[in-house]
């Protein structure tokens, strides 16, 4: 019978520590994976340094799994045994081990589950989870709440007349933003390093601009008015103070204001104008489940959704999860850290 193991967080700032972990059960509406391949987010080192969302310990982190469906609950229709399959994990939401990707095992919710085709590799695919649920959260959230409120994607869609800013675009969340507002169709100003330039074309931003350059903020407006479109607002995927909030804000009031839709706590309002309105994005919701459902594993086989940023493996087996979560703690662009089980 098939033994678990897990890469435990015991306590805040404390390393992670491989033990044997209970084996998941196929409950309702939940599948049971045996994970191939693992993928790093900063939340998971966040998490670790700070203890946000923890409620209690021992806790297993870990977001974003791809592998292979072992079992499957009651309720549970579109995948089934045997399935390759990538999920977004619920665990900071549930505070249950068995829900946490770090191990060799982990039950994950039908709902943010997609199937892989067969010429994607478990490798390719695992960076697209989390990234793919901040990014449609902010994107596709009510524009009455601060997000950019842009229509689904779809297969061939027509233009909207939009454009939007995405702030980060060489990131995995950026990445993930600037396809599918193309598959909104949406066009998309990009801000990057320079090196990034042609990953966030790859992604299909229309134009791209260094955030190095002391006239970022005139750039980028120049560079909306160029492409053309109804100005929509600004996708934030790095929402730091020092790093994008003094370039966003001046953006947006420079292009007449819009919506602002940020990773990490929107920016203090006494430096917001009225007429910019902010939304923080939370990457677990409702909102994406039909995406999830008729969408992702439908635009993986047309290649129209994407595997980018590419994978970074770097290391085999769970006492390299805590190498990975310094890793990418140091600072990743245009790449994914993932670890091989």
């Amino acid at each position: 019978m098939a033994k678990n193991q897990a890469a435990f967080l015991d306590g805040e700032g404390s390393r992670l520590r491989v033990g044997e972990a209970p084996m998941p059960q196929a409950e309702t509406g939940r599948i049971v994976i045996r994970n191939r391949f693992l993928a790093v987010n900063p939340a998971d080192w966040k998490v670790q340094d700070n203890g946000f969302f923890i409620r209690r310990y021992p806790i297993v982190l870990g977001e974003d799994v791809a592998g292979d469906v072992v079992d499957v609950g009651e309720g549970v229709t579109h995948v089934k045994k045997g399935d390759r399959v990538i999920a977004h994990l619920d665990n900071l939401a549930t505070q249950k081990v068995q829900h946490g990707g770090f191990a060799l095992y982990c039950s994950a919710p039908a709902v943010t589950v997609a199937t892989i085709p067969s010429d994607i590799s478990y490798a390719d695919a695992s960076v697209l989870p989390t990234a793919f649920d901040t990014a449609a959260v902010g994107l596709y959230s009510p524009a009455s709440e601060g997000f950019l409120g842009l229509p689904f994607p779809s297969a061939n869609p027509p233009s909207s007349g939009k454009i939007i800013v995405v702030w980060g675009g060489s990131s995995s969340v950026g990445a993930l933003a600037i396809q599918l507002a193309v598959a909104s169709g949406v066009k998309v100003v990009a801000i990057a390093g320079g090196h990034n330039f042609d990953f966030c074309k790859k992604c299909g931003a229309s134009e791209v601009i260094s955030y190095k350059k002391a006239s970022v903020v005139d750039d980028v407006a120049a560079a909306v008015k160029s492409v053309g479109g109804a100005f929509t607002g600004v996708y934030d995927a790095v929402s730091l103070q020092d790093q994008s909030y003094k370039h966003v804000l001046p953006i947006l009031e420079k292009l007449g204001g819009g919506n602002l839709a940020t990773v990490l706590p929107v920016p203090d309002p006494k430096g917001v104008a009225i007429n910019i309105k902010c939304g923080n994005i939370l990457c677990i919701s409702p909102l994406t489940h039909p995406l999830w459902k008729d969408y992702v594993a439908k635009a993986l086989e047309s290649g129209q959704l994407k595997c980018l940023p590419e994978p970074a493996v770097i290391g085999k087996g769970l006492e390299c999860c805590q190498t990975g979560l310094d890793e990418n703690k140091r600072g990743v662009s245009a790449r994914k850290v993932i670890i091989e089980l």
